[in-house]
């Protein structure tokens, strides 16, 4: 830990600081130092000359791990992308085959011509990196109108990393995503269906992990993903209320939230991990004002434990009251007999309980969300 008035340009802490590091470096064999601040590439490169070490920042660690953790092609791309911008302008090169000296007056050596050479290289990836991602948003976007083709509400799982939320997503929908103590476990968006008490179906999406002051770069590059969250009709802003820095993770979320144009979602606080408070600490009243010191701009909060089920069934019935009222109605539908797409829709939006064929009709009654009977009804 240092006090300063203000960074050092050159090294950030300080020629003083600089040598005390350098000392234990040597002291302690250290491989790698790893800086919980964005270091400018002039304080990287003259970090790793004198300490003689690798040195990274706060954002090129996330982007190792998001790296280790990316398993679609999207999250790849999202992460490479994410990569090349940080990586860009950092490029430097060492020894004699990267200097930037020629031998006559106004020469450039090698080295400049290899640096230009990397750097068209990676500009030229990025580019086509953006394109492809512009493709992959078009594609969500085309599935966001397909879904609402079919006037499903959406509900988003936001949250600081580790808070639960693919253990919640795994409890409330059975999906079997990946879900682990670890940070950005989740980096790839999972959508999966969600019947409520009213029996109304409604959509959950998974999202990546909030962290505290994210990196402008991982916000471009995730943008397809965190469309996700703009889109939704409600946000389960998920807590880990047995962490002791609870209120600056949840202001954190906030933050972020703002920044993609997702602040005026309505949101339903979940304080999730109750099981590890001590008995008589999990009411979410308390809670929160334990949390906030009050209770003002959350539409609800609840106590839960996505690990044990406990208060599932009344987070359930706040989602219920949050959403607009779209009740269940049973209805005879008129379909041609070949719409095997409409059909196959009745099936999966609500409960079919006969089908009756009439020539090339097929009279189907079904038990569905009255603002989907409305459209069927209009077709």
């Amino acid at each position: 830990m240092q006090t300063r008035s203000a960074p050092e340009a050159a090294t950030l802490i300080g020629s003083g600081k600089v040598e005390e590091l350098r000392t234990a470096v040597k002291a302690d064999d250290i491989d790698v130092v790893i800086f919980d601040q964005d270091l400018s590439p002039t304080q990287q490169r003259s970090l790793e000359k004198t300490l003689d070490t690798k040195v990274i920042d706060r954002t090129q660690l996330i982007l190792d791990i998001f790296a280790s953790r990316a398993r679609t092609r999207e999250g790849r791309l999202q992460v490479e992308l994410a990569q090349l911008n940080y990586m860009l302008p950092r490029l430097a090169g060492r020894g004699v085959a990267m200097t930037r000296q020629g031998g006559g007056i106004g020469t450039r050596g090698p080295g400049e011509t290899q640096l230009e050479t990397d750097r068209r290289r990676i500009a030229k990836r990025i580019k086509a990196l953006e394109l492809e991602l512009e493709r992959v948003r078009a594609g969500r976007a085309l599935h966001r109108r397909r879904r609402t083709a079919v006037p499903l509400a959406t509900l988003a799982l936001a949250g600081y990393t580790n808070a639960g939320k693919s253990t919640l997503f795994n409890r409330l929908t059975q999906a079997g995503v990946l879900a682990d103590a670890k940070m950005f476990a989740t980096l790839d968006p999972t959508v999966r269906p969600l019947v409520l008490p009213s029996r109304r179906r409604v959509l959950l999406s998974d999202t990546v992990g909030f962290i505290r002051n994210l990196p402008t770069t991982l916000v471009k590059a995730f943008r397809a993903t965190l469309e996700e969250v703009n889109e939704a009709a409600l946000v389960l802003h998920v807590v880990d209320a047995s962490s002791p820095a609870a209120v600056e993770h949840t202001g954190h979320v906030l933050k972020v939230l703002n920044e993609i144009g997702a602040g005026t979602v309505p949101q339903v606080l979940v304080l999730n991990k109750v099981d590890r408070l001590a008995p008589g600490d999990s009411d979410a009243g308390a809670l929160l004002r334990r949390m906030t010191g009050d209770t003002a701009g959350v539409t609800r909060a609840v106590s839960i434990s996505a690990l044990t089920g406990a208060g599932l069934p009344e987070l359930l019935t706040v989602i219920d009251e949050v959403l607009p009222l779209d009740p269940v109605v049973r209805t005879t539908l008129e379909v041609e007999a070949g719409d095997g797409a409409t059909l196959a829709m009745l099936h999966e939006f609500g409960r079919v309980l006969s089908t009756r064929y009439e020539g090339t009709r097929a009279l189907v009654d079904v038990e569905l969300p009255e603002s989907i009977a409305r459209r069927f009804a209009a077709r």
